[in-house]
């Protein structure tokens, strides 16, 4: 008797046990919050922090360790889309933004050979046209005006002395005319000084080039150094067109490559040029580099400050290619997310290439077929560090 009761408590015991069990204790299924993925939990229920109802999420076997898993509404919220990656026709064509600018090669600065004090100025205004040969200024200069009376001494000496002296006055004239020339008399002024022999209290400096005044720094009174610059003039029958490309355009750009300079302010005004120069240096900030266009100005239509677009356009090519918000870069590799199986997403390192407008070329990493995802990047990335409490980029090697 005592045997048949003992069995039967036994009996209730495990059937009580198998009762109170978990019907979702091994399924490989686990419950979390939509809006609050470290929510977890191993049963249906409500989420403590917004009280959503918690959704289902299926345990992966073997599943990647560095994949991504979310669950349809985590997908939904986050606006994650894909597509499939395929060849594309690339055209290498670029529309860089620009200025015109000087032509440096075309520059002319005027400076004084004497010091001295500017008696009179002759142009006044930044912008005003300057011919080869005009009046700039009047200069006051006593080195200047013992070298004139030096040379008017000879002249005298050599009608006194004609003849009775062992003198060379021809070589002391010339020595004398060698220094009024270097100290910026012409030839016009030293024979006006010679037939006149009146010696004045000023010298006309003449302007040695022609162009528009760029820059003028002195006026009436004030003093200039031996050297010192009185204005500069910039001859505008061509202009330079320089324009910033990325670094990672830079395979586009060659010297010598043909392009069209069009200029928005002139009624998209197209002139056709090409590179002549690329800066060796790339700003290591901005990753940015200069290039210049030289472009005729036969019109004076093109003022300096201009903006311009500069369009560089090559034969075009088939390739894979991902729209640029695609590729997560981060100044040292560039990443993609891979859609590997339903939900399921996986970050790898891609090589780029050209890119053009809202494309980029993909080299290798990825192939033809892979699910790309294309919206919601940055997002994965962020629920990756929350999740996995590290940069998914960390794992990548260069």
């Amino acid at each position: 008797m005592k045997y048949n009761i003992l069995i039967m408590a036994l009996l209730v015991f495990l059937f009580s046990c198998k009762k109170e069990e978990d019907p979702h204790a091994n399924h490989d299924i686990y419950y979390t919050c939509s809006m609050h993925p470290q929510i977890v939990a191993d049963k249906p229920g409500k989420c403590p922090i917004c009280h959503m109802d918690l959704v289902p999420v299926e345990k992966k076997k073997n599943a990647d360790p560095n994949a991504l898993v979310l669950n349809d509404e985590q997908i939904k919220l986050g606006n994650i889309k894909t597509i499939s990656l395929s060849n594309d026709d690339l055209s290498d064509k670029l529309t860089l933004t620009g200025t015109l600018n000087f032509d440096q090669y075309k520059m002319h600065s005027v400076s004084s050979r004497v010091m001295g004090r500017v008696e009179k100025l002759y142009y006044k205004n930044i912008g005003e046209y300057v011919p080869q040969g005009s009046p700039l200024i009047e200069i006051y200069s006593e080195e200047l005006n013992n070298s004139k009376q030096e040379y008017l001494l000879a002249l005298e000496r050599q009608h006194l002395f004609k003849g009775n002296t062992s003198i060379d006055f021809d070589q002391l004239l010339q020595s004398s005319r060698n220094k009024l020339s270097l100290w910026g008399m012409t030839k016009g002024q030293i024979s006006q000084l010679e037939r006149t022999r009146k010696a004045s209290l000023t010298t006309t400096v003449f302007s040695t080039g022609s162009g528009y005044i760029t820059d003028l720094n002195i006026s009436e009174g004030a003093y200039l150094s031996e050297g010192g610059t009185i204005l500069t003039l910039a001859d505008l029958s061509t202009l330079w067109a320089e324009a910033q490309v990325y670094s990672s355009q830079m395979a586009l750009i060659h010297r010598d490559t043909k392009v069209t300079v069009s200029i928005p302010d002139l009624n998209n005004l197209k002139i056709d040029g090409k590179i002549d120069f690329t800066n060796p240096e790339i700003n290591s900030a901005s990753r940015i580099n200069l290039v210049r266009v030289s472009i005729p100005n036969k019109d004076k239509l093109l003022k300096p400050g201009m903006p311009v677009y500069v369009l560089v356009e090559n034969e075009s090519r088939t390739t894979l290619t991902l729209p640029t918000d695609a590729v997560i870069r981060d100044g040292k590799m560039a990443t993609v997310w891979v859609k590997t199986a339903k939900n399921t997403f996986v970050n790898r390192m891609v090589k780029t290439g050209l890119e053009t407008d809202d494309r980029i070329e993909i080299l290798s990493g990825v192939k033809a077929d892979d699910e790309v995802v294309v919206s919601g990047t940055y997002l994965l990335n962020s629920e990756y560090i929350f999740k996995k409490g590290a940069d998914p980029m960390a794992g990548h090697e260069m």
